[in-house]
């Protein structure tokens, strides 16, 4: 959370956290619209509340529920079944994870396809994203 990274790509502004932002941002998803120009090299508000969900609670649960089914970790934290609320619910509660993480990377993979998947595998690979100027990349 100190890197750079962390503050100047994925730490949401205070302007972008409104309503009415997250709504056009919604909408404009929905619609397959895609940012182009300089726009397009920066992550937008929902890809970066995504990133951050995905980061700081869907992996951190999915391990934690994870050693709370294991009986020999049981025994190093006993307190984790209680948070849980015992084994079934630490279990139904993985599942949950599970199930989120493979739809994020299943729409992760399918918003790559859509928006062009050259370039942006292209810069994955190399840090060089192409911006369209005038109708041609």
């Amino acid at each position: 959370m100190a890197s750079r990274h962390f503050r100047r790509d994925l730490a949401p502004t205070g302007n972008e956290l409104t309503l009415a932002h997250l709504g056009h941002e919604v909408v404009n998803h929905a619609r397959l619209r895609f940012p182009k120009g300089a726009e397009a090299r920066h992550y937008n508000t929902l890809q970066k509340l995504t990133y951050l969900v995905v980061i700081f609670v869907l992996l951190p649960l999915m391990i934690a529920t994870g050693l709370t089914m294991s009986p020999g970790f049981n025994a190093v934290a006993p307190w984790l079944l209680d948070v849980f609320g015992g084994r079934q619910s630490a279990r139904t509660i993985h599942f949950l994870t599970a199930f989120s993480l493979v739809a994020f990377v299943v729409v992760h993979v399918a918003m790559v396809i859509l928006s062009g998947v050259f370039n942006n595998l292209r810069s994955m690979i190399t840090g060089y994203y192409a911006i369209e100027q005038g109708g041609k990349q």
